[in-house]
């Protein structure tokens, strides 16, 4: 990853950035598309690392030791093209939604660029719709591939705590992770069937049949993830999901539409940035599903997370370097959004935005 990747996406960047003037456009196009390139070559080396740790293939146990025997079943795991999928489209649904969030800001308060940015808004919508149902279409596929791929992550996120056929979704539920049931619950019966069958009947087994199953096959100790965080971020992401193509729907009527009396939507348009951590939110708990779907293990099935301990290291250790790396990104992120706000905001006298 960072021989194929992390070098490229850093040397293109540093010339796209400071080779404005300095390079042709073309030249200077090719830059970004070059990172661009980079980011999804290194999404993808990470995501091969992690589908191991999801779901092992291509190892064999030496000396106590996982030792790598096949590179092409490593990168051909089934695990990654669910998880390298779903990670393309949702950069692509938060890349979309970033521009059409500029645009409908420029569009509301510089009338030099306005008809500019018409057009990127326009273009914006369709990118942006594209990346929203290829998340849902990947997502959809590999929840199904869960099914068999890892049944524990799955129940959890639906929190079906017993094995039923057809199974029901639940709304909401009200789960009672200690006595591992749901004391109350807002169903809609057969849908979870559908969801991983396409049809209205199917067994999908429950927690508790899992976890008995988990016993039996690795011995005692407690097989079950965080039920209610599962739950309630696989619906904060689906929902988010929802609000997002919602808003890319609305802005694609009106710029597609309404173009000629765009101007009357601007009091909404200036309203858009606020809703801009949406995507971040949907992939945050995207990831939390993912991660926390496997405990308590590291690499399913071979090492659990309460092995995984460094013994070199204190707890000091951890949170001091916990703090100090939040503490620099988060002023290099302050940096970065003071820096971007003040690009977007600059008009060329030229009428051509910059």
């Amino acid at each position: 990853e960072a021989l194929t990747a992390f070098f490229l996406e850093s040397t293109f960047i540093g010339i796209w950035i400071f080779g404005w003037d300095k390079i042709s456009e073309k030249l200077h196009c090719l830059c970004i598309w070059i990172v661009a390139f980079g980011s999804n070559l290194s999404a993808f080396w990470i995501l091969v690392a992690n589908s191991f740790m999801q779901h092992p293939v291509g190892y064999e146990i030496e000396d106590g030791r996982a030792v790598m025997t096949s590179i092409f079943e490593l990168i051909t795991n089934r695990y990654v093209l669910g998880e390298y999928s779903h990670a393309f489209f949702a950069g692509i649904t938060t890349a979309g939604f970033l521009v059409i969030i500029i645009s409908a800001w420029k569009i509301a308060t510089d009338e030099i660029s306005r008809e500019m940015f018409v057009r990127t808004l326009r273009r914006a919508v369709l990118f942006t719709f594209l990346g929203v149902m290829g998340v849902i279409g990947s997502g959809h596929l590999h929840t199904q591939y869960l099914n068999t791929g890892n049944p524990m992550k799955l129940s959890s996120i639906e929190a079906l705590w017993e094995t039923e056929d057809p199974a029901p979704f639940a709304v909401v539920a009200d789960i009672n992770q200690e006595k591992r049931r749901n004391d109350s619950e807002i169903l809609i019966p057969k849908l979870f069937s559908f969801m991983v069958y396409n049809s209205f009947s199917g067994e999908i087994k429950g927690i508790n049949a899992l976890q008995k199953e988990a016993q039996e096959k690795y011995g005692p100790g407690n097989y079950i993830p965080d039920v209610k965080g599962m739950f309630w971020s696989f619906r904060i992401m689906v929902g988010t999901g929802g609000l997002l193509l919602f808003i890319t729907f609305v802005m694609g009527v009106i710029s597609f539409f309404f173009r000629d009396r765009i101007k009357e939507f601007a009091c909404c348009f200036k309203f858009l940035p606020v809703l801009l951590p949406l995507p971040f939110i949907a992939n945050s708990v995207g990831w939390y599903i993912m991660e926390a779907g496997r405990q308590p293990w590291i690499v399913v099935g071979l090492q659990k997370t309460s092995a995984a301990l460094s013994p070199n290291l204190t707890s000091w250790d951890v949170w001091a370097t916990l703090i100090g790396f939040t503490a620099i990104y988060l002023f290099l992120a302050i940096l970065a959004v003071f820096a971007a706000i003040k690009f977007i905001n600059r008009t060329k006298i030229t009428g051509e935005a910059e």
